[in-house]
């Protein structure tokens, strides 16, 4: 097993992906070490946001790996894996989650996960990256300021053992991380597209503040999403290129 082959647990801490950076500054941690924390007093999500969590209710942690195999510009494979691991972990539980590009996680139209990926790049290879994951297990109720948030709790009506979950969880993570070091990349990206909110579907996004119908057609192995507009002009978006429009 190599996520999950060693675990640091910490009642609080500010973000579990500050705690692994900087492990990261004074020593080189075995490859798959968990930081996990009850509470994050300022946990980050994607674009900057803030992660909300109550304390215990959910889980907190980060992995440190070392994708070496992996090229810069296929960076992304490792956010499709994490987010495919999380997904079949939800999937032993709940009906059908899926991935909202580029790496959240939604069940019944609501957010349940959040992935948060940090790399650090040298000469041309990837030094080492910290994969930050936030899943709600048992919290009921979330601030107003937080969109469409939900938990497994909720939608099942039923409380979960949050222990027993870290763990099943890091065996799905595991799973999915290895087929990305040793097994099929393309069968990684098959299954992400397949499991990816509105692939193929014709809806309304903004870009550059116009809306526009488009149809999600694929997702590069350096996370570039390709969307083809009415007219058959196809279009590629970095993350924060483009929005969707509810």
């Amino acid at each position: 097993m190599i996520i999950g082959s060693d675990i640091l647990y910490f009642n609080s801490l500010t973000s579990t992906n500050t705690a692994a950076s900087e492990m990261l500054t004074e020593k080189k941690p075995e490859e798959g070490t968990v930081i996990r924390a009850g509470f994050q007093t300022a946990g980050k999500g994607q674009r900057g946001k803030s992660w909300e969590s109550e304390k215990d209710s959910n889980l907190l942690f980060s992995i440190i790996l070392y994708p070496s195999s992996l090229g810069p510009a296929e960076q992304f494979l490792l956010s499709m894996s994490i987010s495919l691991g999380i997904s079949d972990f939800l999937e032993n539980h709940i009906s059908r989650p899926y991935i909202k590009w580029p790496n959240d996680i939604y069940a019944g139209g609501k957010k349940i996960a959040g992935i948060l990926i940090e790399n650090s790049i040298m000469d041309g290879m990837i030094e080492y990256s910290v994969a930050g994951i936030g899943v709600n297990i048992n919290q009921q109720n979330f601030s107003s300021g937080i969109p469409a948030a939900v938990s497994l709790a909720v939608i099942s009506a039923k409380e979960y053992d949050t222990d027993s979950c870290f763990l099943q969880l890091l065996q799905f993570l595991d799973a999915r991380y290895r087929q990305l070091l040793y097994g099929d990349r393309e069968a990684i990206r098959n299954e992400y597209f397949s499991n990816l909110y509105r692939a193929g579907e014709w809806h309304s996004y903004v870009s550059d503040g116009k809306v526009f119908r488009g149809a999600i057609r694929g997702v590069s192995p350096s996370g570039i999403l390709t969307v083809e507009k009415e007219a058959n002009e196809y279009c590629r978006f970095a993350f924060k290129e483009i929005q969707y429009v509810h």
